[in-house]
């Protein structure tokens, strides 16, 4: 009677543990509306993340090509501001914040981008072939930030707290020694998994989700939605070790395809393409040859007239 309990106890323990490690308990993502019980804070999961990302830092060499770098911290600082102004008309500033969003490009020949909690993204040089054009980029970019905007890390960071410091809570329970301060011991667990942050693996669903948020904030940045299907596309063909969807933390190049070409017409719908600067100083260089050529043309029609009175 007394094992039952005891075993009774240690369940509601677990269940409560969430709301006094996070304010928050249950975190709704924005745009898709998906609840999840994290079991970690923010401040446990921005400071661990703040952590690996300099040491990170400290031995990746920086990309030396000055106009990737640009081009990548332009459609990211587009990308981040887009979301923000999304978040904030949507009173959902909660999911950023104490973020402060870093775009960086590394010298790393793999096809691949990661986002560490808190908005620090990197952009392997590798990626640029295979993406080809701001709007395909962005589309990455937009995956990478939907990640950190639904808390992905932090949800599968809790899913490892929570198997761990429940084995541990019902271990002492079972042992009769008690367990006095849940929270404790449930903020020391997700430190001890902290050197696992940078490897964490997020799950088919958490992939999925990133595609969808990440077509969305990619409309609303302005970039065309439409290129996810080409670049995904490119991505499946170069390719080397093609592996089925349940072989893989990832949806397969097939069913990460279709899915796109399913969320397309919501995509689209927050879509406006963004009229660059570039287009409209070509322009008015363009107005400026044809005033000059009319200008001259009426200098040589005032001459020869002028001839004709002699």
């Amino acid at each position: 009677m007394k094992l039952l309990k005891h075993v009774l106890l240690a369940l509601v323990l677990l269940l409560s543990a969430p709301t006094a490690m996070n304010a928050q308990g249950k975190f709704v993502v924005p745009v898709t509306g998906r609840k999840v019980r994290l079991w970690v804070s923010d401040e446990q999961v921005l400071s661990l993340s703040a952590q690996e990302y300099q040491s990170y830092l400290k031995t990746a060499k920086i990309s030396t090509n000055a106009a990737n770098t640009a081009m990548v911290q332009k459609v990211g600082k587009r990308l981040a501001a887009a979301v923000e102004t999304y978040l904030r008309n949507n009173n959902r500033l909660d999911a950023i914040q104490n973020y402060s969003w870093e775009f960086n490009l590394v010298q790393d020949n793999s096809a691949n981008a990661f986002c560490m909690p808190g908005g620090k993204i990197v952009v392997y040089e590798g990626l640029l072939p295979v993406t080809q054009s701001e709007d395909a980029l962005a589309i990455v970019l937009g995956h990478e930030i939907a990640h950190a905007v639904a808390k992905h890390s932090a949800e599968q960071l809790s899913t490892q707290v929570k198997q761990q410091a429940g084995a541990k809570l019902l271990g002492a329970v079972l042992g009769a020694t008690g367990v006095s301060n849940t929270t404790s011991l449930l903020t020391q667990t997700a430190f001890s998994l902290g050197s696992k942050l940078g490897s964490l693996k997020y799950s088919r669903d958490n992939e999925s989700e990133a595609d969808y948020m990440g077509l969305i904030f990619a409309a609303m940045a302005g970039y065309d939605p439409s290129v996810a299907v080409s670049f995904w596309q490119r991505m499946a063909s170069s390719s080397t070790n093609s592996r089925l969807a349940f072989l893989s933390d990832h949806p397969s190049d097939a069913k990460r395809i279709a899915s796109i070409q399913k969320w397309l017409p919501t995509a689209l719908k927050y879509y406006t393409p963004v009229k660059t600067t570039e287009t409209t100083t070509k322009k008015a260089t363009k107005q400026k040859k044809s005033a000059k050529k009319s200008g001259t043309k009426k200098k040589t029609t005032a001459k020869k007239s002028s001839k004709k009175k002699k």
